[in-house]
């Protein structure tokens, strides 16, 4: 990758945001365009919503380092993106510790409640109960979200917790100004909202009317569960009042999770994944993540080819892609799962002598059929309403996070005086080997139901290094489709030269093995695209954006922040 800095006649003047004591979203500003990112001499914080980005770097003003960012950030989220950004969900944060020069992968992934069997969603005959799986308090896993954010912090942040909670607290007791992004989401998630008189008390007027882009809403009861994790830690969470709660509410409707399981939940960190691309050095999630594992296998396949050659989004070009993602997400059905319960081949699975098996298999002329593809070696996807950010501070520490809900406003049930949504994770799981979960993705027996299981995921925060030194960070939301969406940033940027606004803005493609279909975004050459398909390619228009990247790059002078603009409302932000 080429230094940035060239494609810049001026660097652009970031004017200060006033967030009136964070009691209301600022004025919206051009930070950048769709072509070109945001640019700073300091640090940089990007995610869906540009009131968290703020805070973000407002904790970098204060002193805070790039996981103090990340951490007020995670929390603000959960107040002004509450489809994806959450205290009842869980994710994978990955860290880069400048100083250390050390990379920690904190999986804080939700976890099958400790009375969850492999039967757990099957009814009588056998079949898998889909309302079950998707939304009831069944639905839940163990949240990690809270238990993650704080272990970051209390591990390698510099600022105190309290400090770090006091905007989300404040943005949600005083209120914020419901935005147009925020109200069409709740629009879309209404007939799931009103179905729990608890939800709609909290998500619509007290009236029962929707909220509408310029009202003032307010969440005390989200506001108080944030101050005793601001005064308790995760004992705030995990235990007492807002444990017993969550543990009222699941005994009301016959959830599983217990106060056993809340007390007990870990934070977990791993090795992140590591492989090479054309002299660059990727780091991302290990399983239970798939993404890293994937995104490692298939830059590995395509290492073989000169991709610049062929042309961004070629047909050539976007043929040996789709024959990548078709072989990486067949393995991925296989041999994914968590770690701790079931044996997954990461060497193997990363090993470039395997790519070159894969590449070698794949006709440069000819579209495979997927019934054709099995798992190669010997031996679910999430709601697009995951929510990703990042972070970078001007020490070159770099924070890359993505956690969700799963499905947006996840099974849209709230805990009664707590203030916020639980998870619906469990759908996650294979609850049924071979069957496909709510977004087309086949399991088998590694991503199984089992008690303190965590459910496989595509989240895939990645770090992308040259030379020993971080260059850019990534991360995107899209369910299925995010390992593809950040496999694609990457291609942009290494092979394409695009700067990161530009790769985020290139439309991308999508296939997953099953179903044996390319989803594709609007703005691929009509010649393009029947070149594929004279290939046997099935091609389908995407009914929905692919991803939504939240990327920030650095040149060792400046860091440049990119937020995808297929969904409004985000932004980058420099620290002040």
């Amino acid at each position: 990758m080429s230094t940035l800095l060239h494609r810049f006649l001026f660097l652009l003047i970031l004017l200060p945001i006033s967030l009136s004591a964070y009691s209301q979203a600022p004025a919206i500003i051009d930070y950048g365009s769709r072509f070109h990112p945001v640019v700073s001499n300091k640090g940089m914080v990007v995610s869906q919503s540009i009131l968290a980005s703020q805070i973000g770097a407002d904790m970098l003003a204060q002193g805070g380092n790039a996981i103090d960012a990340a951490v007020a950030t995670g929390f603000a989220l959960a107040v002004t993106l509450p489809q994806a950004g959450n205290i009842g969900g869980g994710g994978f944060m990955l860290v880069y510790l400048a100083e250390q020069k050390r990379t920690i992968a904190i999986d804080y992934r939700e976890v099958a409640p400790r009375s969850a069997g492999k039967d757990l969603f099957l009814d009588e005959l056998g079949e898998v109960d889909v309302a079950k799986a998707r939304f009831s308090h069944a639905a839940a896993g163990v949240p990690g979200s809270v238990a993650g954010l704080v272990h970051a912090l209390e591990s390698y942040g510099n600022l105190p917790l309290a400090t770090v909670l006091k905007p989300a607290i404040t943005l949600a007791e005083r209120g914020i100004t419901v935005t147009q992004p925020l109200a069409y989401s709740l629009a879309h998630a209404e007939q799931r909202l009103r179905k729990w008189p608890v939800s709609q008390a909290y998500f619509f007027h007290k009236d029962g009317s929707l909220l509408r882009p310029g009202d003032h809403w307010q969440q005390k009861d989200l506001a108080a569960t944030l101050d005793k994790i601001a005064r308790q830690g995760k004992d705030g969470f995990y235990k007492g009042e807002v444990a017993d709660k969550i543990v009222a509410e699941m005994g009301r409707h016959g959830g599983l999770i217990s106060l056993a399981d809340l007390a007990n939940y870990k934070v977990i960190e791993r090795e992140a994944v590591t492989g090479t691309y054309r002299g660059y050095t990727i780091a991302a999630m290990p399983p239970p993540s798939s993404g890293g594992v994937h995104l490692v296998q298939m830059l590995n396949v395509l290492e073989g080819w000169e991709l610049d050659k062929l042309g961004h989004n070629s047909a050539d070009y976007l043929h040996r892609l789709i024959e990548t993602m078709r072989r990486a997400y067949a393995d991925r059905s296989e041999y994914l799962g968590d770690p701790d319960f079931h044996p997954v081949p990461v060497k193997a699975l990363t090993d470039k002598a395997y790519a070159k098996t894969l590449r070698a298999g794949i006709d440069l002329n000819k579209a495979s059929a997927s019934s054709d593809i099995a798992p190669g070696l010997k031996q679910p996807y999430e709601s697009p309403q995951t929510t990703h950010f990042s972070v970078w501070d001007d020490a070159g520490n770099v924070v890359s996070n993505t956690y969700t809900l799963n499905f947006s406003y996840g099974s849209g049930i709230a805990v009664e005086g707590a203030g916020f949504l639980l998870n619906n994770e469990m759908d996650d799981f294979s609850a049924k080997p071979g069957e496909p979960n709510a977004y087309g993705l086949i399991g088998g027996t590694a991503n199984a139901i089992e008690p303190n299981k965590r459910p496989l995921s595509s989240m895939t925060p990645t770090l992308v290094f040259k030379q020993g030194k971080p260059v850019f960070t990534t991360g995107s939301p899209g369910g299925s489709t995010i390992i593809n969406t950040v496999l694609q940033t990457v291609l942009n940027v290494v092979d394409f030269d695009m700067n990161i606004a530009e790769a985020a803005a290139a439309p991308r493609i999508h296939h997953q093995w099953q179903p044996d279909k390319v989803f594709v975004e609007p703005g691929l050459n009509i010649d393009t695209r029947r070149l594929l398909e004279a290939k046997g390619h099935k091609l389908v228009p995407s009914s929905r954006v692919m991803g939504r990247t939240q990327t920030i790059s650095s040149d060792g002078e400046y860091t440049y922040g990119a937020n995808d603009t297929r969904w409004p409302g985000g932004g980058a932000v420099a620290q002040p």
